[in-house]
């Protein structure tokens, strides 16, 4: 029969998506161009940063929706679902190289401070004072590593067929996300030092706000499939939206280990600590 499907791939419709997404990028970086140089350029730049993001966000929303229709539809076969999880995997890999980065950086900093002239050879710097890594960072520490044990709950009772479980367990793993979101944002209104002006800050917020970041993007993540899991969408042969949100927060868990040993615990020793 002329048309009939023979194969386990999916032949994507064409879709407007790619093209809107690109051309949002596009003005968001003029914008945020605009925004950080306002003196050479013309004024406006933090409205249209705001409608390239606006864009950005939008294909996002309605892309993610066009999956979750193809999923519904069946067009997600073995075959498909294998290339998916490559992808996230693929993803989640050139997230850790991100990470590589920050972590690098600090790590230059730290062991060789003698190359930094303003700091007098000194990580970190003189009149610094860090956190105390066994106070706040510690608590949120606990915190993920219980958010981990709750998303693999949930994952577990999916495969198993508890859709009860799998909507506590989701229940639990957003709230202890939230909560560390929550006890980060005192941890930084309250922080000894500001952002900028020293190597050490610099290091520190960017590595830690951009997992911070990551965390509100997972809670999001496991929202959308809590909402999901409600819908009935999720069966125990077919739940890759759900096992990509695992393994996001699972990969946002282990950055977190290593930025507590690294910056909190290994930075700041030997520094005096704020309030002790």
């Amino acid at each position: 029969m002329a048309g009939a499907k023979n194969h386990d791939y999916h032949i994507l419709p064409p879709s407007i998506w790619p093209m809107f997404g690109s051309l949002s990028a596009l003005v968001m970086a003029f914008g945020g161009i605009m925004w950080m140089h306002p003196d050479a350029l013309p004024a406006g730049g933090g409205w249209v940063f705001l409608i390239g993001l606006a864009g950005v966000l939008f294909t996002m929303f309605s892309w993610w929706s066009d999956v979750i229709h193809e999923a519904r539809a069946g067009d997600h076969t073995p075959v498909v679902q294998l290339h998916l999880r490559y992808g996230m995997i693929l993803f989640i890999a050139s997230e850790v190289m991100f990470f590589v980065g920050w972590f690098w950086a600090f790590f230059d900093f730290s062991l060789f401070p003698s190359q930094l002239a303003p700091i007098e050879g000194l990580f970190p710097s003189k009149g610094i004072e860090v956190m105390n890594a066994f106070e706040l960072p510690l608590l949120n520490t606990l915190i993920l590593l219980c958010s981990g044990t709750t998303v693999t709950w949930a994952h577990h009772a999916l495969i198993h067929g508890d859709r009860e479980g799998l909507k506590k367990g989701l229940w639990c793993t957003i709230i202890l996300g939230l909560l560390f979101s929550s006890i980060q944002a005192y941890e930084y209104a309250h922080a000894p030092f500001p952002f900028g002006g020293s190597p050490y800050s610099s290091a520190f917020y960017m590595a830690t706000g951009f997992h911070g970041f990551h965390v509100l993007v997972g809670t999001i993540f496991l929202i959308v499939n809590l909402v999901r899991s409600y819908q009935g969408d999720f069966t125990p042969r077919q739940h890759f939206g759900f096992e990509a949100a695992a393994w996001y927060w699972h990969f946002v868990d282990v950055v977190w280990l290593f930025l507590f040993v690294a910056i909190y615990v290994w930075g700041g020793w030997g520094a005096p600590v704020h309030g002790g």
